[in-house]
């Protein structure tokens, strides 16, 4: 018995093995006939040339329908490695206008896995890209002496006007990392990159169409694979209307030549961005053809970061443009009413002073906003924290609540890559600053006029002019109006209302009525046109204070919200203001008052970076 049980178990031992051998042979036999496509490539390699057929890539359009980007021809020398015979380097090096050396430098880096992921000599291969059309016309011509070579076309970016390359971005060549993520790439592939390219990338690409060639047994080709109805056409890219208004954007730019900073228009009744201007900004076209890895390289290299989108990835004091917030706050939670008024001679003075200007004391909200009284919003926040009866960490928690729901603190979700949160502090921040102490309103009393640690972009700032505009609501600003003729997604269009009444916002829109007709915004009067502002001078510890200015118009159903933001310019009124509402009357009135050329004249011509002594940024 002892002897038939072992029998029996080397009798399943040895079965089990066998089975284990047959089930390892099957799944390699699988993996290399149906899930490795390696030698599916090498059989057909031999007899087909499969030719990828490049999609036009979408159009963009402005809000009036002018063309913005659009694309030109442009062509890729490709080749088989397996299908190249001996040739002559140096006649191709002719042809192309290439030294041996680069030529060389080239093949070994195309030949590198590590520089070109999925390299594999059955599969056609890119040797150089961006002919010039004359090196295509040269090569088109001898391409028979170089067997294993082809011109592969396809289409590269052009820009009808130098300008708003924050807004259009790029393309370029894909990463290792971007093949690997998305399988509709391949190497030598192009992809967006920054702004509307990058962020609407799937809608802008369209689909690859496909070509197969038959070859002879020599590897030259002999037509088309059963007269084509193998073939896959190309789908072209979805063309996209943005919301800007090119005419504006270029009015914008010319204002900020010679400034760092940024400008943001929006249309408050759709959340529309009408201009989004960085500056130092440059040309688009940089970042096209054989010289884009250098031109970007330059712009790296820039110390004043021209790649750096200001209006979106900014994040700055917001000075008192931050001021509305606070009396909304403060309305809503009844820590003041339209005719409280407080204190000020020359500043607020509790235990520490905070400065202010010369003007009218006791003083209450819309007098206030007028003159950007500092002392008005330090006692409201004190009165606030330091309520009777509450914690002020829990009220600080309720402050940040309601600033959140105004826009600040988090990304508003803008249609663009790259956007800054800003940064809006709570209690806990307080607490691990405080190391665990007691802190009141007097320790943080700069946040009430947006400095101590309130950041925010100038996105942030112009959303809150939007939603003063609107009388308390505001949609999430974007920078696409329609992906081929369909309007944009819906999220898009989901009204945001923060938890304060509409006659709260009202009260902060006449004050800021009050500040143009004979306030701190008097330089933003234009006539015949009912403009409201708001003047921000944002303390700068490493130089001179920035210059910020929030403003829409008209009064009554407004078309357009403006925020301006000018590092190291000095008061609010000395550039904030009058670039503010050049901005307001080009959008309004299409051109520029006379009785206002000087002022035009005097903000195209200004340059802050030199006057205010910055050398780097």
């Amino acid at each position: 018995m002892r002897k038939d049980y072992i029998l029996a178990k080397r009798k399943y031992a040895i079965s089990g093995f066998v089975c284990i051998i047959v089930i390892i042979y099957l799944v390699r036999l699988f993996n290399l006939q149906v899930a490795d496509d390696k030698y599916k490539e090498n059989a057909d390699s031999n007899a087909f040339l499969k030719k990828v057929i490049y999609p036009a890539r979408g159009l963009m359009y402005d809000r009036n329908d002018k063309l913005l980007v659009f694309n030109q021809p442009a062509y890729d020398v490709m080749l088989i490695p397996r299908d190249v015979a001996e040739f002559d380097t140096l006649a191709l090096c002719d042809v192309l206008n290439l030294t041996r050396t680069e030529f060389d430098s080239k093949w070994a880096e195309m030949k590198n896995p590590r520089k070109n992921p999925g390299y594999s000599a059955y599969t056609p291969q890119k040797l150089l890209s961006h002919l010039s059309a004359q090196d295509y016309g040269r090569l088109s011509e001898k391409l028979y002496l170089f067997p294993g070579f082809f011109i592969q076309k396809r289409t590269v970016r052009q820009y009808s006007f130098p300008v708003a390359s924050n807004i259009l971005g790029n393309i370029r060549e894909v990463s290792a990392a971007d093949v690997e993520r998305d399988r509709y790439y391949r190497s030598g592939d192009y992809t967006g990159d920054l702004g509307v390219e990058k962020s609407y990338e799937r809608q802008l690409r369209g689909e690859k169409g496909m070509e197969i060639l038959m070859k002879d047994a020599s590897g030259r080709i002999k037509g088309k694979y059963e007269n084509g109805i193998h073939d896959i056409a190309p789908v072209s890219g979805r063309n996209l209307k943005l919301s800007i208004d090119i005419d504006l954007q270029i009015y914008g730019e010319e204002l900020m030549k010679g400034k760092i900073g940024a400008i943001v228009a929006i249309e408050p009744s759709t959340g529309e961005i009408l201009a989004l201007v960085t500056s130092p900004n440059y040309d688009p076209s940089l970042l096209v053809g054989k010289d884009r890895g250098k031109n970007y390289s330059d712009l790296v290299k820039n110390p004043y970061k021209p790649l750096y989108d200001r209006s979106i990835q900014g994040v700055y004091p917001p000075g008192s443009t931050f001021k509305p917030t606070q009396g909304l706050i403060f309305l809503q939670e009844g820590v003041i009413t339209p005719s409280t008024a407080y204190p000020c001679y020359r500043g607020y003075v509790n235990g520490l002073r905070v400065g202010c200007h010369g003007h009218g004391s006791p003083i209450s909200l819309k007098p206030a906003l007028q003159t950007s009284c500092n002392a008005y919003f330090c006692w409201g926040l004190k009165n606030f924290i330091d309520r009777k009866g509450g914690k002020a960490a829990d009220q600080l928690t309720k402050w940040k609540d309601y600033m959140v729901e105004m826009g600040y603190g988090y990304k508003l979700g803008v249609d663009l890559p790259s956007e800054s949160r800003g940064f809006i502090p709570n209690s806990k921040y307080y607490s691990e600053s405080f190391r665990g102490a007691n802190w009141s309103a007097n320790s943080i009393i700069s946040i009430s006029i947006g400095q101590g640690e309130v950041l925010a972009t100038p996105l942030q700032i112009a959303n809150l002019c939007a939603t003063i505009a609107n009388r308390g609501w505001f949609y999430t600003p974007h920078i696409v109006k329609e992906v081929s003729d369909t309007v944009i997604d819906s999220s898009f269009r989901k009204k945001h209302t923060p938890k304060i009444k509409r006659n709260y916002y009202e009260m902060v829109a006449e004050g800021m009525r009050m500040a143009v007709l004979g306030g701190t915004c008097r330089g933003a009067n234009i006539p015949g046109v009912e403009v409201c502002g708001k003047t921000g001078t944002a303390q700068n510890p490493h130089g001179k204070d920035h210059s910020a200015f929030i403003g829409f118009a008209p009064y009554r159903n407004p078309r357009i919200a403006v925020a301006v933001y000018v590092e190291n310019a000095g008061f609010g009124a000395a550039y904030g203001v009058p670039i503010g509402s050049l901005m307001i009357e080009k959008y309004l009135n299409g051109s520029i008052s006379s009785g206002r050329k000087g002022v035009e004249e005097r903000m195209l011509n200004s340059n802050t970076i030199l006057s205010s002594g910055v050398k780097k940024h």
